[in-house]
């Protein structure tokens, strides 16, 4: 078996799948909209169920839901019939999914659900299946065949499922007018959440503040910048920012002066230092790092230094 037989087998099972989310398109029906409009006005959660692999998806969609404002709750199918079904309280929805709608454990929860007159989802890829006559609404996601070249192992039907579900949980996104910051109300930790939440101003007050004044020597330079191990000081005259030396200048400085004794501060500044306000996202300040190839940035508010954000930060912070 050479490369050219591996290639073309994975290549052909993602053509086969983006063939099958292509044909989605056409199953974003008037039930789809129905689904939506339910879940939106609906005071429950969304109680979400499958068997096999499709519970292994019905985990992930409830994963995606809770995670942008939509409360839902996995319920196993098999267990569902074995003593869960109290995870279905009065107000919830329920989305059953199953690709051939027609399990035996389908055919015993699909009565229990409408006895306790809760709203079905069926999410299916069989619209003769008794999971969809039998549903309130049904979002269809049919497929040709599976990826398996034996068309027996859960590939392309899952893809579809997960997609719709997606689909579904994106759309109720939209709808409610989901921002960034709600989202990182439910993201509070690791590198997504900092992103989302952490401030300049939430690292500048951690950091030591070194400033030095245009015309502070060069020995009194070195030593303020050494003192405060973020390898850069900014010069500051009546509180103004004016300019910026970083142990860049300094080596630059020693390699074009033999005799550093009489030069100040004001004699190898850099002026105009790129400056972020101190109340921006720390996720900017690591665009204005990356942009302009540098380390160090300043921060200032209405003109006032404030501190400074040092690429270090940001990598322990785990921005980056």
């Amino acid at each position: 078996m050479d490369f050219s037989q591996i290639k073309n087998f994975a290549t052909d099972s993602i053509k086969m799948q983006a063939e099958a989310i292509d044909n989605l398109n056409h199953y974003i029906d008037k039930d789809f909209e129905e689904v939506v409009k339910l879940i939106i006005k609906s005071k429950g959660r969304v109680v979400i169920t499958g068997i096999g692999k499709s519970a292994i998806i019905a985990q992930k969609i409830v994963a995606t839901m809770n995670s942008t404002g939509t409360p839902a709750v996995f319920m196993h199918l098999a267990d569902a019939i074995h003593g869960d079904l109290g995870t279905i309280l009065k107000n919830d929805i329920v989305i059953c999914i199953s690709k051939s709608g027609n399990t035996p454990e389908i055919k015993v929860l699909v009565p229990l659900i409408k006895n306790f007159k809760n709203k079905l989802i069926g999410l299916t890829g069989n619209s003769n299946s008794y999971l969809a006559q039998h549903s309130d609404y049904t979002l269809l996601t049919p497929v040709k065949q599976e990826a398996c070249p034996n068309n027996l192992a859960p590939t392309t039907s899952t893809t579809a499922q997960l997609v719709m579900g997606d689909a579904l949980a994106v759309t109720l996104v939209m709808l409610k007018g989901f921002s960034k910051k709600d989202f990182a109300k439910y993201h509070p930790g690791g590198a997504l959440g900092k992103a989302l939440y952490l401030r300049v101003s939430d690292i500048t007050e951690d950091n030591l503040k070194p400033q030095v004044q245009p015309d502070t020597l060069m020995k009194d330079v070195i030593i303020e910048i050494s003192k405060n191990m973020l390898g850069v000081t900014p010069v500051l005259d009546k509180g103004k920012i004016v300019g910026i030396i970083t142990d860049g200048d300094l080596r630059r400085m020693l390699a074009d002066h033999d005799d550093i004794k009489h030069l100040k501060a004001e004699d190898i500044m850099s002026q105009n230092p790129k400056t972020i306000k101190n109340d921006a996202m720390a996720i900017d300040a690591l665009e204005v790092l990356e942009n302009n190839n540098i380390t160090q940035l300043i921060a200032e508010q209405n003109g006032e230094y404030k501190g400074i954000v040092h690429l270090h930060n940001l990598i322990k912070e785990g921005i980056i």
